[in-house]
């Protein structure tokens, strides 16, 4: 009979993947400090983050590992001053790709690939505070980096990029997943993934 339950093992994976998560996606996402690099973060973030996360999916086999990293990723955004809005989007969209994963197999490339498309989806609640959350947001961040830089980034992250973000993190998590695969090809071997 199949154990489906995490084990405290799962629980150590789950934490060391959900930190190689958080560090990737901190360093690339600080090169937001240039508002113009603003948008390609959002294409580099899940080409970054592709190699260990698809690492990751060779150690996943039950349900709630991913829907655990993106809460705690949730948890961890939204105590570093992300607001309500990040909690929206990372959480939900790492339930759905736990959900896609297990629905369509733990060792099947495709479910990983379409896995992670979902998952990365969820780092948009970053960006999101700022056509979402408000004048206040927009309040905190000329409080914190001065008027130049919020007029700059409202220059390059007007509210028509909020669409064009999930194609630009969609685009990305292909081109991530794909990455991570051929540098994985090893791992992916080892594990059994078709």
């Amino acid at each position: 009979m199949e154990n489906n339950k995490i084990t405290g093992k799962d629980l150590i994976t789950v934490g060391i993947y959900t930190a190689l998560n958080v560090v990737v996606q901190f360093l690339v996402g600080m090169l937001n400090a240039i508002p113009v690099l603003y948008p390609p973060i959002l294409f580099l973030i899940p080409i970054v983050d592709g190699i260990p996360i698809m690492l990751y999916y060779t150690k996943i086999e039950k349900f709630g590992m991913l829907s655990l990293t993106g809460i705690i990723c949730a948890a961890f955004y939204y105590i570093a001053g992300y607001t309500w809005v990040c909690l929206v989007f990372l959480a939900p969209a790492a339930i759905i790709a736990d959900i896609i994963l297990k629905l369509m197999g733990y060792k099947k490339f495709r479910s990983m690939l379409v896995s992670y498309i979902v998952f990365s989806l969820g780092i948009i609640g970053g960006p999101a505070n700022l056509w979402l959350a408000g004048e206040s947001y927009w309040a905190k961040i000329e409080e914190s980096m001065g008027s130049q830089y919020t007029d700059q980034l409202a220059r390059f992250m007007p509210v028509w990029m909020f669409p064009l973000s999930f194609v630009l993190v969609a685009l990305g998590a292909i081109l991530g997943a794909l990455l991570g695969r051929k540098l994985m090809n090893k791992h992916f071997k080892k594990a059994g993934i078709v």
